[in-house]
């Protein structure tokens, strides 16, 4: 269970918000509303399996250590050294470690987090108590982006385009409970008047993206939490069993239908705009070459893409280099 217990610690700060921030990011490298997951991981480094003697100059993608990040980083990695670069994965700890250095250039290239990465460098350039007096990022994804540009260019950081996979905050509900109520958004689920409690960490009954948000952007009544954590197997099942009627987990959950679960829309855009994005080096990494590598990739990469590569990684036991092969040459953005 290895890659999936990092993979729910990671989430386990997912209702920290803004409030907490500041201990996020001294604890999880800057990780806000999905803390440990964008940026946790044991250090080190290793090299990526596919490397190439590319011809065009060699690069570095960082990643956590973390399944999804190590997916990604496998996408960009080959990707690039279809491009014709040389390109080596090495593996950081946590954010505080690999954003400096991707500002050093001793690594050029980071998958990345639109509204995670923003308060980060929010945080950075104006103090750390500024993600939570005043926030830069928001639901609005290309809005995020705009103000994350702002902070990443003078640190000489390229932010290149940002695509619809996102992997942030969702709640989901039985496909049962969903049909009877006919509920598809958490609007839905507010104007429907029902009592829900929740089954997420024990930080929800306080955190903004969770039932204070639920309640005050969507009126829907959280009579109470069950803190099973944060997309665990327990409160998933808890939410399956009746036991509880609403989870907590995250966009990315690719085990959700195996629980009989359904996501609810968030609609009225609660949660922070999680979009996945590369964050290169601008010096080193800024060309229009790589950028147009990687937005080949970013163009075609979905939510549900993104969950079920993390499947197949978690629960197959599949290596990220494969499964991110196979996928990109589906995609056609690869040769065999």
């Amino acid at each position: 269970m290895g890659d999936s217990v990092n993979r729910i610690s990671r989430i386990a700060g997912a209702v920290l918000g803004t409030a907490a921030l500041t201990v996020a990011l001294a604890a999880c490298g800057g990780d806000s509303l999905e803390g440990s997951k964008k940026g946790s991981g044991s250090s080190g480094g290793s090299g990526s399996g596919g490397a190439t003697a590319g011809g065009k100059g060699s690069l570095v993608v960082g990643a956590a250590a973390f399944t999804e990040a190590k997916v990604l980083a496998e996408l960009y990695a080959q990707s690039l050294e279809a491009a014709g670069y040389s390109v080596s994965i090495t593996t950081v700890k946590n954010r505080e470690l690999y954003e400096p250095s991707l500002e050093k250039g001793e690594i050029d290239v980071v998958p990345e987090y639109a509204a995670t990465i923003a308060e980060f460098l929010n945080a950075k350039a104006n103090g750390p108590k500024a993600p939570e007096e005043k926030p830069v990022a928001t639901g609005d994804a290309a809005a995020t982006v705009e103000a994350l540009k702002k902070l990443a260019e003078p640190r000489g950081l390229k932010v290149l385009a940002v695509g619809d996979a996102v992997d942030q905050n969702a709640f989901a509900v039985t496909k049962e409970f969903a049909a009877k109520n006919k509920l598809t958004t958490l609007s839905d689920l507010g104007r429907s008047k029902l009592k829900v409690k929740i089954a997420a960490g024990d930080e929800c009954a306080v955190r903004p993206f969770c039932a204070p948000g639920l309640k005050k952007t969507y009126g829907i009544d959280v009579t109470g939490i069950d803190p099973k954590g944060v997309g665990t197997p327990q409160a998933k099942q808890a939410v399956k069993d009746g036991v509880d009627q609403l989870v907590l987990t995250t966009t990315t959950d690719a085990t959700i239908d195996g629980y009989g679960l359904v996501f609810l829309t968030d609609d009225k855009k609660l949660q922070n705009a999680d979009n996945v994005l590369p964050v290169v080096n601008a010096k080193d990494a800024g060309s229009p070459e790589i950028a147009a590598a990687l937005d080949r990739l970013t163009r075609v990469l979905t939510t549900a893409d993104l969950a079920e590569l993390n499947r197949k990684v978690d629960a197959e036991r599949a290596k990220p280099e494969d499964v991110a092969k196979a996928y990109l040459v589906e995609k056609g953005l690869v040769d065999k």
